[in-house]
């Protein structure tokens, strides 16, 4: 079983491709990402339309090898009787031989997009940058039907995902060789990914995302020889006057996530026992009792008590989840966790996280949290609907939600009791986080869901009802297919 899919970025894939050159001949990996593409486009003439032969498709052809790409998959589509039609943005450097492949096939150049069924955005490659240039974004701007990218939407930044002004927003996008990480950092404007493997050898990746299923294999569930202490002791500390639905959240998740105990220490005390009794409460962390991993902030405050009580926490030697007023506090205090070597989980938005680092997070995501997981040498899950979470060291392990469902007050509360109920089983921190996220952002969408065709807007409360429905998915994608 695969564990991850790995995301390469523009210099990884040019690197590979450039190996690649040296065992096939000349023209091979244009052909099989053609023929990757036009399969694609194929299956959803037939899926929107009906059919194949009869239909129309424009092509929006740029002066790089996507364009040739395009090209290409628009010769081969004629072969199928595809009207196709090539709107050339720059004429002078369109891919002449398959320029000439398509209008060897019946294929034809004009000047408007027409009234295709479908469009092939061919405009740019992993060698674009920045935005549409205004000829192309007026293109874009004008079409009213779907749109399949080849590799990429042009005008999003391959690696960073960042659009800073008109792009493509793709129905489908047919990633030729190699996942890049614009295809998991702006997957709203990707839609549905195709793979086309067109033989690259690939290195281990910087990006990449945990398979379900095998978050699935590893979630930990009681075995015959478990008790409730064995599966882990998650304490937490969340919660306030002010706050004190946090607490319940907060806890309910580390309740929901494993079936091992919880300790709470807050203020919430009275609030967590009414809806979970099974917790043990109390008001004080010393009064609290052995615990395996702790999770701390959420709703706590930021008053001299609850200093005292990350203080307290931050000295033991376990691992810690810092959320919240947690992170305010760190903000002012960095040295409370920058020496510490316990393994800690901090789990900013990215409000939080220019407060950490004196910073706005930026256009560059992967890179901004890598480098606060290394200068301060802990875990970071950075929030957003792409999850990131990073150590010291290790990949960038991302969560693409599939959604923004989750973007509701109290989610965060919920992530981190997931993060801590994990850690206080023992794995690592930073799976621990990635498949915190993965669980977190699939019972959001099954809360939204609710067996029903079309969403609807959630809270935290059904999004932390819907948590062990969410692993009762993962484990069930991690079965055997007999």
């Amino acid at each position: 079983m695969s564990t991850q899919r790995g995301y390469y970025t523009a210099d990884e894939v040019r690197a590979a491709e450039a190996e690649l050159f040296t065992r096939v001949p000349d023209g091979v990996p244009m052909q099989r990402a053609a023929y990757g593409l036009a399969t694609v486009v194929v299956g959803e003439l037939r899926a929107r339309t009906g059919g194949v032969a009869g239909r129309s498709v424009t092509l929006l052809v740029g002066s790089g090898d996507n364009g040739g790409d395009a090209l290409w998959a628009g010769s081969m589509l004629r072969r199928r009787g595809v009207a196709v039609t090539a709107v050339l943005l720059n004429p002078a450097r369109a891919h002449a031989k398959a320029l000439a492949a398509l209008r060897k096939t019946g294929g034809r150049v004009a000047a408007e997009v027409g009234d295709p069924d479908l469009v092939v955005d061919g405009i740019v490659g992993i060698s674009g940058r920045g935005a549409l240039r205004p000829g192309a974004a007026e293109l874009v701007a004008s079409l009213r039907v779907p749109i399949i990218a080849a590799d990429l939407p042009s005008g999003v930044d391959p690696d960073t995902g960042a659009i800073t002004g008109p792009a493509v927003q793709a129905d489908v996008t047919v990633a030729f060789g190699a996942y890049k990480p614009v295809h998991v950092l702006a997957a709203p404007h990707c839609g549905r990914i195709e793979l086309v493997p067109i033989g690259l050898r690939l290195p281990e990746p910087k990006l990449a995302a945990l398979e379900p299923a095998s978050i699935g294999v590893r979630w930990p569930v009681p075995n015959a020889n478990d008790d409730k202490y064995s599966q882990g002791v998650t304490g937490v500390c969340a919660g306030s006057a002010e706050y004190p639905g946090a607490a319940v959240l907060c806890t309910g998740a580390a309740v929901a996530a494993t079936s091992g105990l919880v300790r709470y220490a807050g203020t919430g005390a009275g609030d967590v026992l009414a809806h979970f009794p099974e917790v043990i409460a109390t008001e004080q962390v010393s009064a609290v009792g052995r615990v395996q991993a702790w999770v701390f902030g959420p709703g706590a405050g930021t008053d001299a008590d609850a200093h005292k009580r990350l203080v307290e926490i931050l000295a033991t030697d376990l691992p810690v989840v810092v959320d919240a007023d947690g992170l305010t506090m760190l903000a002012a205090e960095p040295e409370l966790v920058r020496g510490r070597t316990a393994p800690t989980v901090l789990t900013p938005h990215a409000g939080e996280f220019a407060r950490l680092t004196g910073v706005e997070v930026g256009d560059d995501r992967v890179a901004a949290v890598r480098a606060l997981a290394e200068q301060w040498q802990l875990t970071v899950l950075l929030k957003g609907r792409a999850t990131l979470v990073a150590a010291p060291g290790a990949p960038v392990l991302v969560n693409e939600a599939g959604g923004s469902w989750a973007a509701t007050a109290g989610a965060g509360d919920v992530l981190s009791g997931i993060i801590g109920a994990l850690l206080a089983a023992g794995h690592a921190p930073a799976w621990s986080a990635a498949a915190a996220a993965r669980a977190h952002s699939l019972a959001a969408n099954l809360a939204a869901h609710e067996n029903h065709p079309e969403a609807a807007p959630i809270s935290a409360t059904p999004l932390l009802a819907h948590i062990r429905p969410a692993i009762r998915t993962l484990r069930a994608l991690a079965r055997p297919v007999i």
